[in-house]
């Protein structure tokens, strides 16, 4: 997803859920050279649903690149139901998710229905893009997020990576 021509499928991100999003920051670009960081407040993206229902849940989230991979960390602004909060009430704060980009979202996200895995949260990010998250720690050390591989997103994941170097 780094400029290579078109969108591609792949593992693109790490993501970890963090008590507090600057201090993280600051830890992830001290000890990896992450960055710099792309800060959304207050996120959820558009049409966001939890567990099939809307939700309101909102997060302070920081996308930044460290060598060829995307970190993303994420602060719940608030005390309301999400996958995020999810994983902070039963092992606490840490890694949270791989993000896997999909130029078959659809496709990706029925194939995940196969397996068993019922789509946790999803919204749109952009103006060509989704997301959906699976609870695949049963065989994973964390959530899976299918991201929708798109030329809007490939630009945007692009030009964070290009500042990064």
């Amino acid at each position: 997803m780094f400029d290579f021509g078109q969108p591609t499928d792949g593992l693109i991100q790490m993501a970890f859920v963090v008590e507090d999003l600057d201090a993280a920051m600051a830890r992830f670009s001290d000890s990896f050279r992450v960055g710099p960081w792309t800060v959304l407040r207050d996120f959820a993206g558009e049409n966001p649903r939890y567990r099939g229902a809307p939700s309101q849940a909102r997060a302070h989230v920081a996308l930044g690149f460290g060598g060829h991979m995307q970190y993303e960390l994420i602060q719940p602004a608030d005390e309301l139901p999400s996958v995020h909060r999810d994983v902070i009430s039963q092992r606490g704060y840490g890694f949270h998710h791989f993000g896997y980009a999909s130029t078959a979202f659809d496709e990706a996200v029925e194939a995940m229905h196969r397996k068993g895995y019922e789509t946790l949260f999803s919204a749109s990010v952009g103006p060509d893009s989704r997301v959906a998250y699976f609870d695949t720690r049963d065989v994973l050390p964390g959530m899976t997020e299918l991201i929708e591989s798109s030329p809007g997103l490939n630009a945007t994941f692009t030009a964070m990576y290009k500042a990064s170097l």
